[in-house]
């Protein structure tokens, strides 16, 4: 994936908060995928924490919250090498949809039933809209949070660059694309999912990233005026096993090269 590099002082104007917002979700997407050694380079040593401090505390200063102590906390965490976090990664999320804490939407909600297959189409959809599809080399699920961070990472930078350019029918598509995506799925369940990984990791490197997952969630919902999803949210009943663990590699995704979100460029 290509490095997001928004400007360093990430000044007060919506370029500038696209990159910094873009910055954000692609640290929230590379931490809550399975770890290597770029999470460890990016997300645990000084520089890296230093400049996602720097960008979180940026985005402060329109109202984000305290961000940039949540990112900070990173420094703290128990996990300081790959093995650990990988001990940690698997400890809490498994290796099947129902770990202590699931990282997939659509396990999340009564509802999810009957809702499931329509979830996933719907964010194929969204995916395919913008270009984007499976990589074949990969085989998560669509709903999985990394990828649906890693998706509006890649629309953060396309408002960003429609602003640039200017680009104002652009700029609206890509607006509304976040606004319902956040509506409709990532706003919906990561709420729920950060604060189960907050109790289940505290003073780990999972449950400091759920911290500012939460945070960060909540503040994106409020700036596009998107009602956040609750704390709690139970999961599907466990019986309902119309949705295989993976996808095949037929399905629609956001995928990246070693990931499962959506290769996120610069567009132009």
């Amino acid at each position: 994936m290509d490095t997001v590099t928004p400007s360093p002082a990430c000044q007060d104007t919506a370029v500038d908060c696209a990159y910094g917002r873009a910055a954000l979700y692609h640290a929230l997407a590379l931490g809550l995928r399975a770890p290597s050694q770029e999470t460890v380079a990016r997300l645990l040593s000084e520089e890296g924490v230093a400049v996602l401090a720097s960008i979180a505390s940026a985005l402060e200063e329109r109202g984000a919250g305290e961000l940039c102590s949540r990112v900070l906390r990173l420094r703290a965490v128990q996990e300081r090498t790959l093995s650990s976090l990988m001990a940690a990664y698997q400890r809490l999320f498994g290796h099947t949809a129902r770990g202590i804490v699931s990282p997939y939407e659509t396990e999340y909600g009564d509802e999810a039933l009957f809702q499931q297959p329509h979830e996933m189409g719907d964010l194929a959809g969204f995916y395919r809209a913008f270009g984007l599809t499976l990589n074949t080399a990969e085989h998560e699920r669509p709903d999985h949070v990394s990828c649906e961070c890693e998706f509006l990472c890649f629309l953060a930078l396309k408002e960003a660059y429609a602003l640039e350019q200017p680009d104002p029918v652009m700029v609206e598509e890509t607006r509304k694309a976040s606004r319902l995506f956040l509506r409709d799925h990532l706003g919906r369940f990561a709420p729920a999912f950060s604060r189960k990984l907050v109790q289940e990791d505290a003073g780990g490197f999972y449950g400091a990233l759920g911290d500012l997952c939460y945070a960060f969630l909540n503040w994106e919902c409020r700036r596009v005026g998107v009602v956040a999803g609750p704390m709690e949210l139970g999961l599907r009943p466990a019986t309902d096993d119309r949705v295989p663990m993976a996808c095949s590699s037929g399905t629609e995704c956001a995928a990246l090269p070693g990931t499962c979100g959506p290769e996120v460029v610069r567009v132009g």
